[in-house]
């Protein structure tokens, strides 16, 4: 069995296939991409403008490429799992292998502080203008959850767990410093978006903390 099955599913997900060389959106020409992703050719050459593949020869190149970063990976010795280093190609092969050295992720991994290293992960979401890319942000979702998947203890692995925390809260004052804490470090962009899907009234968000106390205990 493959063992990289998952970052290639991540990577022809969020990367797409095109057959046709496409130019950088910010440049408007060099780099260009071919295939799931592809820059540079398994010889070092880079792909130019009107350069044209099949999915069978992009699939070549996106898994030489897979087991380059996997090959690079394991000699920084960094003790990973299989899902973190599945993880870690995928978020690679979308970044670039320089951006990764120069990112704190390294250091965050060798201190085995994997809550820095899902943020980090999560702050590359931006184009060159700043602006949220939501291609990236679904893809950065997908990424850490596999980051965490194999790690022990549910705080890591529960979907459930903001379910349990809604459904436990009372606005207790650790419970307040929580969320807060919590959103502080979510990104702007998910929090908003968050904020809109689930309909979060005003009115009710103004509230104090013993307003909200006063309000949940007339429910019990």
């Amino acid at each position: 069995m493959y063992p990289y099955k998952n970052a290639l599913t991540i990577i022809k997900t969020f990367e797409g296939f095109s057959e046709k060389a496409y130019p950088d959106p910010d440049t408007g020409g060099a780099p260009y991409t071919i295939g799931y992703g592809t820059t540079y050719y398994p010889d070092g050459s880079e792909v130019k403008q009107g350069h044209m593949c099949t999915q069978r020869k992009a699939l070549e190149y996106v898994l030489k490429e897979i087991n380059v970063i996997a090959h690079e990976l394991d000699k920084l010795n960094l003790g990973l799992l299989d899902s973190m280093k599945e993880a870690l190609i995928s978020f690679i092969h979308s970044v670039g292998w320089e951006a990764f050295l120069y990112s704190e992720l390294i250091d965050h991994l060798e201190a085995s502080d994997y809550h820095a290293v899902t943020e980090e992960i999560n702050r590359w979401i931006f184009d060159s203008n700043h602006q949220v890319i939501g291609g990236l942000l679904d893809r950065r979702r997908q990424e850490t959850k596999l980051f965490l998947r194999d790690l022990e203890g549910d705080a890591w692995t529960s979907e459930e767990i903001m379910l349990k925390a809604f459904r436990n809260y009372s606005a207790a004052p650790h419970q307040v410093r929580a969320i807060r804490e919590l959103e502080a470090r979510i990104n702007p962009y998910a929090l908003s978006e968050f904020a809109n899907s689930f309909c979060i009234d005003e009115s009710v968000a103004d509230l104090d903390d013993q307003e909200l106390r006063d309000i949940f205990s007339s429910w019990e």
